[in-house]
This record gives structure tokens, C-alpha cells and sequence, in this order.
């Protein structure tokens, strides 16, 4: 599995953006997004079950973000809302054989590279 993130940028607070996470192979997974910032460890954003029907929020992505994933264009989508400062990180997306998509790094056996959302205040 091949994961390519797309869709970072430079947004003001408030603002919104709709970041890809476009899948090549196997699709059959769940998908999970993670940011990270520098000296921070990697923090679960949001993840999609191989069918589409569970989803899964870090606490505070709960009520801003949303997450979806069109597998006849093999794309996961992570719809960023009220963007604020502090969601200012690059934002990654990896592929796992678990049927819930997991919230801790480990168990995802595929990551893509990141997208880098900046939020200004």
C-alpha cells in the first residue's frame, strides 16, 4: 500500500481545509491521520474503518473534524474545521490491517508522508 497526504496550507484561525490521503494497492485497510510537531511525540487525529462505517476522533478533533473515504477513488478525507493556532502541524495518514483504526502509531504497517497545515492567528 501506497499513501500520498495532500491538501496543507496556510490558513487563518477559523478557517477551514479538506486534506487527502490518496491509497494505491491494497486498499482494504483502515486509515488513520496523525500530526506531528517537532519535539512533540505523534498525536491521533481522526482514523476510518476499512468499510467506512466507524469512525474515531482524538478528543480534540471531536465536533471540528470529520472523516471519510471514497474507495472507488481509493482517497481517505480529513475535513479540518475551525481551524486554530495549535492545529498547526504536519498531518500524515497510514494504512492498518485493523479492522478499527487504531489511535497509537504501532500497529499501522503503512504511512505516507505529511502535509503541513499552518494555522495563523
Amino acid at each position: 500500500v501506497q499513501l500520498q497526504a495532500s491538501g496543507g496550507g496556510l490558513v487563518q484561525a477559523g478557517d477551514s481545509l479538506r486534506l487527502s490521503c490518496a491509497a494505491s494497492g491494497h486498499t482494504s485497510h483502515s486509515v488513520g491521520w496523525f500530526r506531528q510537531v517537532a519535539g512533540k511525540e505523534r498525536e491521533f487525529v481522526a482514523g476510518i474503518s476499512a468499510n467506512g462505517q466507524t469512525a474515531v476522533f482524538g478528543d480534540f478533533a471531536k465536533g471540528r473534524f470529520t472523516i471519510s473515504r471514497d474507495d472507488a477513488s481509493g482517497s481517505v478525507y480529513l475535513q479540518l474545521n475551525s481551524l486554530k493556532p495549535e492545529d498547526t502541524a504536519i498531518y500524515v495518514c497510514a494504512a492498518s490491517y485493523d479492522l478499527i483504526p487504531p489511535r497509537r502509531p504501532y500497529p499501522y504497517g503503512f504511512w505516507g508522508q505529511g502535509t503541513l497545515v499552518t494555522v495563523s492567528s
